[in-house]
């Protein structure tokens, strides 16, 4: 069998030219690293690094550098969406990365599938309020809905108290066991579907786009 690819979307706002370490990026790459030791190709895109217009389009052309991402999101065999949590919600990033996504749900593979088609899905969260939950099954249901698997236990999450104060990687925020366990499960579980569908994709039958 293949090595399997994995890919994070980190739709945190912070651009890597800034200098600020991304919270979100830090604890996708506990999932990562995971991946990493069971074999598995890995890479993590910031999404604030590149141009990405908003539309509902796989290529809106100019500057437009969201093809450069959907070829990436083409050759993994799983896809994790990472957000910060911002006023309870995923960020704005998030949902365009989402919104691009769509525009190519009407693309087609061999089979007459859609092109995300035995693809998995999951989702990694940070922030320092509540919206952990809300922002998981928004982005989840998502996937599932362009074409994605949905393994269970694969929405990730640290969340710390009300109000301003540390973030994840101010306070070594993996070492709280409920993060660490979701970790462990979206890593396994994803990885674990993705090896069936490389052996046994979903059949076409009444799976064809019309």
């Amino acid at each position: 069998m293949s090595k399997l690819k994995a890919l994070v979307l980190n739709a945190s706002l912070k651009q890597t030219s800034a200098g600020e370490p991304s919270n979100t990026g830090g604890l996708s790459q506990e999932v990562l690293n995971i991946m990493e030791d069971e074999g598995a190709e890995t890479e993590m895109v910031r999404l604030a690094d590149y141009h990405i217009p908003f539309g509902i389009s796989a290529d809106l052309g100019g500057q437009d550098e969201w093809p450069l991402i959907l070829e990436k999101v083409k050759e993994a065999d799983i896809v994790m969406i990472g957000t910060p949590i911002w006023l309870g919600e995923k960020s704005s990033l998030a949902k365009l990365a989402i919104e691009r996504l769509d525009g190519s749900s009407s693309e087609t593979n061999e089979k007459g599938q859609s092109i995300f088609y035995n693809k998995v899905g999951g989702v990694i969260i940070t922030g320092n309020e509540d919206g952990a939950k809300k922002a998981a099954s928004s982005i989840l249901y998502a996937q599932s809905n362009l074409g994605f698997l949905i393994p269970p236990n694969v929405d990730t999450y640290w969340v710390g108290e009300a109000g301003p104060g540390p973030s994840y990687l101010d306070v070594d925020g993996n070492d709280n066991e409920f993060t660490k366990g979701h970790v462990k499960m979206l890593a396994y579980n994803t990885l674990h579907l993705a090896r069936i569908l490389k052996e046994n994709p979903i059949p076409a039958v009444g799976n064809v786009m019309q």
